[in-house]
């Protein structure tokens, strides 16, 4: 394999959380004045901070807007996720591959730590990533800054150029990019032609991955 190490987003790549997550939010953001629908929420929203989403939804709000907002965002979703979340279809054996391959990987996402290591322990994946957990939060900076991709990288000992990025939203891809990392985009027919103006090759089914990290060239 041409890369040295692997880098993961978590939501929509790890585990299947993208619906489950933004259909809270479509709901809270009703309760509050603020229509969505469930595609332009996950278009519009996965992979960005948790600020910016409130921002936003205070923006547009037509109610007062409750401070516990967030809180009750995590507390509902943690809940689904513990009985309704899933891992990504397939992700399992790339994982196996790139073990058995002898390829470093982690993941690094947008979300808080807790978040991070409740689903991947409710899906079973945690113990393919151990300690190669990295948050936004450990330094403050969200996509589509390029940092939490950088800054896994070099506490992986690998640099940028060494890694590929494997995402699911526009953020994130932006993110990788904007950070020199090869980006692979798990996504759809309606953000495929989104997801390649912005540099990615995208994928739709986890079977594809790993032989498009051994065989596309730089």
């Amino acid at each position: 394999m041409k890369y040295q190490c692997i880098i993961f987003d978590n939501d929509g790549v790890l585990v299947d959380s993208e619906a489950i997550s933004n259909q809270v939010l479509v709901e809270m953001a009703a309760s509050v004045g603020v229509p969505l629908a469930l595609d332009d929420a996950i278009e519009n929203f996965s992979g960005v901070s948790m600020s910016s989403t409130l921002d936003y939804l205070k923006t547009h709000a037509k109610t007062e807007f409750p401070d516990d907002f967030e809180q009750e965002f995590r507390r509902r979703t943690f809940d689904l996720f513990k009985t309704d979340l899933k891992p990504v279809q397939g992700v399992s054996r790339v994982l196996d591959e790139l073990q058995q391959a002898g390829i470093p990987f982690c993941v690094a996402s947008s979300g808080p730590r807790e978040k991070i290591r409740l689903s991947l322990t409710t899906t079973g994946l945690i113990t393919y990533f151990d300690q190669r957990i990295f948050s936004s939060y450990d330094i403050n900076s969200w996509k589509p800054q390029p940092d939490i991709f950088l800054y896994a990288a070099r506490e992986m000992g690998f640099q940028a150029a060494n890694c590929a990025v494997i995402e699911d939203s526009l953020a994130g891809v932006k993110a990788a990019t904007a950070g020199g990392f090869q980006a692979y985009a798990y996504g759809h027919a309606k953000n495929r032609t989104k997801l390649e103006a912005l540099g990615a090759t995208v994928f739709f089914d986890m079977k594809q991955l790993v032989p498009l990290l051994q065989t596309e060239s730089f």
